[in-house]
């Protein structure tokens, strides 16, 4: 069956599904593989590093592609969001050393998406921002921040069986920041003209449309577990 003849939601869960076998063979790696497959590079952080490096890459096509009148009416944000990514890499870099919190993120993180997306579609109404996402709306935000926040009480209940309240604020607070994060990589692809970074995951957009929400938590999370 050819990707074509699929709907864009059957898309979206098949490739879903794929990154996160992705995911589950480098933890595997990680744990009982290949402890380290490049040094300084345990698994998790090689594949987190690639991952962001991706984005990157992305970023840059784009940006190659745009006019040059479009480069120069934008180019203050073009130069700080991709100062943000680059800050970002050099996080998952650090962060990833404790697989255990890059796995906590991510659980947040892909939750808060999945839930955004689907309260978004399910209940609709006001737009949160439509000058930057004509899609995104409040019911979706909560929706993103509940299915978050759940995500990481179900990762406490899962690592230690034991339910621990701090998580819930640490859940909050990662899936309202990575819609921010969201709501900043839309503005850029506005401006830009594009609907997606790329096409490397069908129904998905491009590696950087899956990761946005990295873009404002891993550098706050590197500078706490810095400090």
């Amino acid at each position: 069956m050819k990707f074509s003849a699929l709907s864009n939601t059957n898309l979206r869960i098949i490739t879903a599904v794929v990154i996160a076998a992705v995911i589950g063979i480098a933890l595997l790696l990680e744990a009982y593989g290949i402890p380290y497959l490049i040094k300084p590079f345990h698994a998790i952080r090689l594949f987190a590093v690639l991952v962001a490096l991706g984005g990157i890459y992305e970023m840059v096509k784009n940006l190659k592609n745009a006019s040059p009148e479009n480069i120069k009416a934008n180019k203050i944000p073009y130069v700080l969001f991709t100062a943000l990514l680059v800050l970002m890499t050099i996080s998952v870099y650090f962060v990833a050393v404790k697989v255990w919190i890059l796995l906590l993120l991510l659980m947040i993180i892909v939750g808060a998406d999945v839930g955004a997306w689907l309260f978004g579609r399910l209940i609709g109404g006001d737009k949160m921002w439509e000058k930057l996402s004509e899609h995104k709306t409040w019911s979706g935000q909560i929706g993103g921040i509940i299915c978050g926040t759940l995500m990481g009480v179900m990762y406490s209940l899962l690592g230690a069986d034991i339910f621990k309240p701090e998580l819930i604020w640490v859940g909050m607070g990662v899936a309202l920041l990575s819609q921010y994060g969201d709501l900043t990589a839309s503005a850029i692809k506005r401006r830009l003209g594009i609907k997606d970074f790329g096409n490397v995951l069908p129904g998905h957009g491009g590696i950087l449309d899956r990761i946005d929400g990295w873009i404002y938590v891993l550098p706050l999370i590197w500078f706490i577990i810095t400090h």
